[in-house]
């Protein structure tokens, strides 16, 4: 059951779930989107960059397509920063290249350590995934409003946001 906060109380007497202390709703993504509208600059970029990768697709723009950037952005001040960067050399390239700068927030291949900033943004093992939610929707809008296209994946869109108890806390 979820209390008043959106956060859902201990199972006492359940044969399931037993090291989960409870279950954390993710935002709704309408919400997310109310929440951090995108402005019409942003919406441009993506429309016109889908636009012209259409194009190259089907031969009717000779340019290459180029993805570059980090493995996963872990700080959103350095993705602007590299956005900057970015946005000049695909000024100067564009006319041979569709340069798209890599916007990935998981490590999905990551076992043991920081799964990215979607998942635990504050890179503190509190996996607070509704606050990562909204810091990627607040850079993925800010490098679209500066013209920077962007490429992403998201890997697990439907996972309940979980609080696991520490092995001492089940022993009790």
């Amino acid at each position: 059951m979820f209390d008043a906060s959106g956060r859902s109380s201990p199972v006492e007497e359940s044969a399931e779930d037993i090291r989960v202390e409870g279950y954390d709703p993710l935002i709704a993504p309408a919400l997310l989107q109310s929440e951090i509208p995108e402005t019409s600059k942003s919406r441009k970029t993506t429309l016109v960059t889908r636009k012209n990768v259409q194009k190259i697709l089907t031969g009717k723009d000779d340019r290459l397509i180029i993805v570059v950037g980090p493995c996963s952005i872990h700080d959103t001040d350095a993705a602007i920063e590299y956005a900057k960067l970015l946005k000049h050399v695909s000024e100067r390239l564009c006319n041979d290249l569709l340069i798209i700068m890599r916007a990935y927030l998981e490590k999905p291949r990551t076992i043991a350590a920081w799964k990215g900033m979607l998942n635990d943004p504050d890179m503190d093992g509190t996996c607070n995934i509704n606050k990562g939610l909204r810091v990627s929707r607040q850079l993925f809008c800010d490098l679209t409003h500066m013209g920077v296209p962007i490429a992403t994946e998201m890997l697990d869109t439907v996972s309940p946001q979980v609080r696991l108890l520490n092995k001492k806390e089940t022993q009790n």
